[in-house]
């Protein structure tokens, strides 16, 4: 359905202008192709509440505007204060239905036929109130009674079709009516409504999903059409979109206990599936992560530069920044193109979690004195180490004495411009204070 053109929600419900069925009917076309609309319907009926000159005219507008809202006993309230009117009347009725009901809503809906309202309309409403209220007989009869062009309209065959169903049971015939009514108008919701649940008790998902999208299309909203395709999203696993129907309908009916006991069953599975998805992902990574580099066809130079490196898994790489790799002696642009054509291959990149520290291998202490233990967490720059010395330290991202315990002879002299000289003077630093590199 096109949005209307021009149409000005605000406008029609707060100014003085006739307001009848198609006025109604406008506000419902607009709130259907753009539910954002539905905020504005909220804003102009609290611009109208607040109105020093509300008329019995404008509390007919603000009457029927509540019941579109939702709020059904504020609409039966100010419709009784209104111009009692036809239209008044019949949305008296309607709110009365909604609350359940039926008896006042007959009621209404027959003095709304007396005042003038559409006679088939009331009678049809009169049907559905009498099938709810389980009087059947009178369901019956009241259809009977009707003839001429609004036998022929949706909303007739729809309410024959669901009091045959309330009578005798889903068969042939229910399904015949739902169809007459869809072939005059395919956007009916309720006929929309009946084909999706036959469609949902064959187990027809897909078809049954389309039709209740339709149905909960049209405003006001078909709480039953958003509930069920609310569970059948559940049912696929689309836990955000059985949160958007629930919330449709609590955006107009807050109160409504059912919807939100769905809402809370919604979120706390789409918690649990997030969370599972997330620790799925994780589990692949951590495999990927771990393994070997040494299950890759690498060049001899690349795979020495690595093995003094102390880089053993894919992990130890995503961890190592290019800039790390370059400074290690021997390592050129042409190991750094063969690492990086590997790391591509599982979906990695170097740096690519630099913000996590590299496991490190841990250092017994379990035999060294509390004043040796102590000096483990003491800064690098304790140990007074020339600048070259100092330099390498930065560049292999060591702050403690203790991360410089962890490494080898080898895997110093591996980091370019740190030489045999540079380790003698590391190897005397430790030495003065009882300690020495690991291998040494």
């Amino acid at each position: 359905m096109a949005m209307i053109s021009d149409f000005d929600l605000k406008t029609l419900v707060c100014d003085n202008g006739s307001f009848g069925p198609d006025e109604i009917q406008q506000i419902s076309n607009a709130i259907n192709d753009d539910f954002s609309q539905f905020g504005i319907l909220r804003d102009a009926v609290n611009e109208l509440e607040i109105s020093e000159s509300l008329t019995p005219a404008s509390a007919t507008r603000l009457g029927v505007c509540y019941y579109l809202l939702g709020r059904f006993e504020r609409s039966i309230e100010t419709l009784a204060n209104s111009d009692r009117g036809a239209v008044s009347y019949f949305y008296i009725g309607r709110s009365h239905f909604a609350l359940g009901d039926f008896d006042k809503a007959v009621e209404n809906y027959k003095i709304a036929e007396k005042s003038g309202y559409n006679k088939g309309r009331c009678v049809l409403a009169c049907v559905e109130a009498y099938r709810n209220a389980k009087d059947l007989d009178a369901a019956r009869q009241a259809l009977d009674s009707l003839d001429g062009p609004i036998m022929h309209e949706a909303e007739y065959a729809y309410q024959y079709g669901e009091t045959e169903l309330a009578t005798n049971g889903l068969s042939s015939i229910v399904e015949e009516w739902f169809e007459r009514a869809m072939r005059a108008d395919d956007t009916h919701p309720g006929a929309l409504f009946g084909m999706a649940k036959e469609n949902d008790r064959r187990g027809n998902d897909d078809k049954a999903m389309d039709l209740y999208r339709r149905s909960a299309k049209h405003f006001p909203s078909h709480v039953g059409a958003l509930l069920n395709l609310g569970l059948l999203y559940e049912d696929h696993g689309q836990y955000d979109r059985a949160q958007q129907c629930y919330r449709r309908i609590l955006e107009v009916y807050p109160n409504h206990k059912k919807a939100a006991l769905y809402m809370k069953d919604a979120c706390a599975s789409d918690d649990e599936l997030f969370d599972l998805e997330a620790e799925k992902a994780q589990d692949r990574m951590s495999q990927v992560l771990n393994i070997p580099v040494s299950d890759f066809e690498l060049s001899v130079r690349s795979r020495n530069c690595l093995t003094r490196m102390g880089v053993e898994t894919l992990g130890d790489l995503a961890r190592s920044t290019e800039q790390e790799l370059l400074g290690s002696k021997n390592f050129g642009e042409t190991s750094l193109i063969e690492i990086r054509d590997m790391l591509t291959s599982k979906g990695l990149a170097l740096g690519q979690l630099a913000h996590e520290s590299r496991p490190e291998r841990e250092v017994d202490r379990s035999s060294l004195t509390p004043e040796e233990a102590a000096v483990f967490d003491r800064p690098i720059s304790d140990l007074n180490l020339s600048v070259r010395a100092r330099k390498c330290m930065v560049r292999l991202r060591m702050n403690t004495i203790g991360e410089l315990l962890r490494k080898t002879p080898d895997e110093l002299l591996e980091s370019k411009n740190f030489g045999v000289t540079s380790l003698n003077e590391v190897r005397e630093k430790l030495t003065s204070l009882g300690l020495k590199l690991r291998g040494d």
